[in-house]
């Protein structure tokens, strides 16, 4: 793996770990969000530290360069990413009809309630 890319992958990693940890200080990121890029940014440093490393695992796969299997493993990242958004997305519009519904419900107890004071009167 050329430097270029070496510095390239140390730079970018330690770009997002430094705007990750930004926006938990702003409050728009969860400490359980921040862990995964953290492990990412991580994973990506040591595999431009370890670049013979990298090489080693690229041959063996059979992945012809090195920078491939870079690419390969920052892809599988974002979509395990992307898979863990589409769950809390969906567990939070579970919850939206929930409380829907429950809205609905008070709405239609007090529209009944309503209807019953005013013919008591």
């Amino acid at each position: 793996m050329s430097t270029t890319v070496r510095i390239i992958l140390i730079l970018g990693s330690i770009f997002a770990l430094v705007y990750s940890v930004k926006k938990l200080r702003q409050s728009k990121l969860k400490v359980n969000d921040l862990i995964g890029w953290i492990i990412g940014s991580i994973v990506l440093i040591l595999m431009s530290i370890f670049a013979d490393a990298i090489v080693w695992v690229a041959a063996k796969v059979g992945i012809e360069s090195p920078a491939n299997l870079v690419f390969l493993v920052f892809i599988a990242f974002l979509l395990m990413q992307v898979f863990i958004d589409n769950i809390k997305i969906s567990e939070l519009n579970e919850k939206v009809k929930t409380l829907d519904h429950h809205l609905a419900l008070k709405e239609k107890e007090e529209r009944d309630e309503n209807i019953n004071n005013n013919r008591n009167v």
